[in-house]
């Protein structure tokens, strides 16, 4: 199939398609006429490229799979790479979540105070400048 039929089958761009062949994540062959042609097992391939990149794995991470891309149940095929390369994404998202959250309890703890402070107090609205506001 041309790549613009593996396009359309996959719901991938011919520009990504592009991009995962120039890093040697898809391969195609060519017609005398300088047209890309894909296998039937390309589609497999592209739509697990597709969920490994949407997951926010890397294109090395994604390269480390190796022949498991092909797998048309990549999730449940025992693939040794890929159980490591999900555990190292998982560790790292842990690590950003933890971050996020020690961001969350602070920006809390600082409102909570300005709350307490302000308690009873008229806070000064400097919106007048918006649509609607106090000009004149």
């Amino acid at each position: 199939m041309r790549i613009g039929e593996l396009a359309r089958r996959t719901g991938v761009s011919t520009r990504s398609l592009r991009y995962y062949e120039e890093r040697g994540l898809l391969a195609s062959r060519r017609d005398r006429n300088g047209y890309r042609r894909y296998g039937d097992e390309a589609v497999v391939l592209v739509n697990n490229l597709r969920h490994l990149l949407g997951a926010g794995l890397s294109v090395e991470n994604v390269r480390e799979f190796g022949s498991c891309l092909a797998s048309p149940d990549l999730g449940s095929s025992p693939c040794a790479p890929a159980l490591e390369v999900y555990e190292q994404r998982l560790r790292v998202l842990d690590e950003r979540i933890a971050a996020l959250a020690h961001v969350r309890s602070d920006l809390a703890a600082q409102a909570e105070h300005l709350r307490t402070r302000t308690a009873g107090h008229a806070m000064p609205d400097d919106r007048s400048d918006e649509v609607g506001g106090d000009r004149p």
